[in-house]
């Protein structure tokens, strides 16, 4: 495995290793975990190169988050992705990515308003901004990105799709602990009364689940059912709990189709989000 810093370098040796077949790309911002593995693993499967990224992007971080102490720890990450077979990973500094004051950006309009986007001005612009930028370094076959940033990989898809850059978006299911609380890195901010009050995201989702499979359809009612379940603990503040279209991220108000179901918590300080697909095709299904 090798770990280059520059552009230059990544496109010298994918130049070589695009002639041998199918490059995959799974952008991260490191912290890697479980969920950050299943994506790797799921690139090793199908692809002859596997790349991985990792770079904190400052734009898609406000002014009042955590950039300056989002996890850093490159030695560790490197470790983790030899073992999982990766054979590149492109770790460039802020310099190496924003070498001069950005004037260009990448912007998904719509899509990018609601739910997280409301929350965090400019977020999505930078999300949408990086990884256009990855995809044209790495120029990779296929990239890969987690369920669990739901609104993320819809705006990614979206982008690839009205700019027609040549590569397909594969998004891989939430990584959960064994009491369900979804994979992320931000999860070590927790302390352990938080960590245990944390799981009721998950709760409440279930929740909304099981009364989906029971025959409800009316989004006010499976609302209101996650809203008593995290009401249940006074150690989480509700940013928000919202039922979307699964594609335009439009509400509504019952669901004829697919329809993602996401929500946004802080624990203390740490913000955290999760999310379900309810389909009339899978009303069973686990969140």
């Amino acid at each position: 495995m090798e770990i280059v810093e520059t552009i230059n370098e990544v496109r010298e040796r994918l130049a070589r290793a695009r002639v041998q077949g199918r490059v995959g790309l799974v952008p991260t911002m490191g912290a890697l975990h479980a969920g950050h593995a299943s994506l790797i693993e799921a690139a090793r499967r199908a692809c002859d190169t596997v790349v991985v990224s990792i770079f904190v992007n400052p734009t898609q971080f406000g002014p009042n988050e955590d950039f300056d102490r989002y996890p850093r720890d490159l030695r560790a990450d490197a470790d983790i992705c030899e073992r999982l077979g990766v054979d590149l990973v492109f770790a460039p500094s802020t310099r190496e990515m924003y070498p001069r004051v950005n004037r260009t950006w990448v912007e998904v309009e719509k899509l990018s308003e609601p739910l997280c986007g409301a929350r965090r001005p400019g977020h999505f612009r930078g999300v949408a901004t990086v990884c256009t930028k990855l995809f044209n370094i790495v120029q990779p076959d296929v990239a890969y990105f987690g369920q669990k940033d739901a609104q993320q990989a819809i705006i990614i898809r979206r982008i690839v799709a009205d700019l027609n850059l040549p590569l397909e978006i594969i998004v891989c299911p939430i990584v959960r602990e064994p009491d369900g609380l979804a994979i992320s890195s931000r999860n070590q901010y927790l302390d352990a009364a938080q960590r245990r009050e944390a799981t009721r995201l998950y709760q409440a989702l279930s929740a909304a689940r099981r009364r989906f499979a029971d025959g409800v359809r009316q989004t006010e009612a499976l609302i209101a059912t996650m809203r008593e379940v995290l009401s249940q603990s006074p150690a989480l503040r509700v940013e928000y709990v919202e039922i979307v279209d699964a594609e335009t991220l439009e509400p509504v108000a019952s669901i004829e189709r697919p329809a993602l179901v996401a929500l946004a918590v802080h624990a203390g300080s740490t913000r955290l989000i999760d999310n379900t697909i309810l389909d009339l095709n899978d009303p069973t299904a686990s969140v």
